[in-house]
């Protein structure tokens, strides 16, 4: 007698949904520790720029005169080194956003720090020991790109429209437009003078190498002029004075991917194994087993 073909039970479908229900939440728990970490950075991030605005509110006028002396000296060039604001609460109003202004700028070493915080788990442990030369070359770069546009840029900015002021028309700017202007400009010129540390940050990780930025060099030069002709005002100068110091950061930027790129952190790597192989005896089997890779450090996280 042929016995027929038995099929084996289907598995229970309680412990496939049990299996899909523990698999989402180990799935979950990472993303929601990463907001969780990301909403305490951004409180820390608030709090820090508060405390410098209510210190920087203290000192406002004095920090209004500091702003706009590139454009009284250019007009008491022309004889007329006044502003105006033309609605009751501009002048307050416009206090109270250069404070802020002046608090993000003094809260900027805590604003950069968080942020690089934020993204060190996906670090390699070796990398983590330059996080603070990093925070410090951001706040330093930061500084030094806000500075170019105020004692460089702003003085040739704005004696270039001065210019078109005749005896019948007479330039008469507003405390809100020249304050909306002058904190563009200067946000705008602290941030892209970050060029080189992000790219050579990419480098590091790999993002990027040197072969591909070099490659492209003359694309990344047409993106410079489109972003300046975007953020700078529109004349030929002002995108000049923005384009040039970026495509120098470029140079810069591709200079520091060759120091402290992945492709420099791997051969001296190599260099050290081959160091180490020559001075062991015996040790002629190692080279050829697979050097072990460094895992980013994910149980020395940062504490939220």
């Amino acid at each position: 007698m042929i016995t027929p073909w038995i099929l084996p039970p289907p598995p229970p479908k309680t412990l496939k949904r049990k299996t899909i229900k523990k698999m989402s939440e180990e799935n979950k728990s990472p993303f929601t520790e990463h907001l969780g970490e990301l909403r305490d950075r951004l409180v820390r991030s608030f709090i820090a720029v508060g405390i410098g605005f209510v210190c920087a509110y203290f000192f406002k006028e004095r920090l209004f005169e500091i702003l706009i002396a590139p454009l009284v000296t250019a007009m008491g060039e022309s004889g007329n080194a006044k502003m105006i604001f033309t609605g009751l609460p501009e002048a307050f109003f416009t206090y109270l956003k250069v404070s802020f202004l002046a608090g993000i700028i003094v809260a900027s070493p805590v604003l950069f720090y968080e942020f690089w915080m934020f993204i060190s788990p996906g670090l390699y442990r070796t990398e983590k020991k330059y996080l603070v030369p990093i925070v410090i070359l951001s706040v330093f770069f930061f500084i030094v790109g806000a500075s170019f546009g105020y004692f460089i840029v702003f003085p040739y900015g704005f004696a270039f429209f001065l210019g078109f002021a005749t005896d019948t028309i007479q330039a008469m700017p507003s405390m809100k437009e020249y304050l909306g202007f002058a904190s563009k400009m200067l946000l705008a010129f602290g941030f892209v003078f970050e060029l080189p540390l992000v790219l050579t940050f990419m480098a590091r990780m790999g993002l990027v190498s040197v072969g591909f930025l070099q490659k492209n060099r003359k694309y990344a030069i047409l993106i410079f002029f489109v972003v300046a002709a975007l953020i700078t005002p529109p004349d030929v100068v002002t995108q000049i004075m923005m384009a040039v110091p970026l495509m120098i950061l470029y140079e810069i930027s591709i200079i520091g991917a060759k120091l402290f790129g992945k492709e420099a952190r791997d051969a001296a790597a190599e260099k050290s194994e081959e160091d180490e192989t020559e001075e062991t005896p015996g040790a002629d089997n190692s080279k050829n087993t697979p050097p072990k890779e460094d895992t980013p450090d994910e149980d020395n996280s940062p504490e939220a």
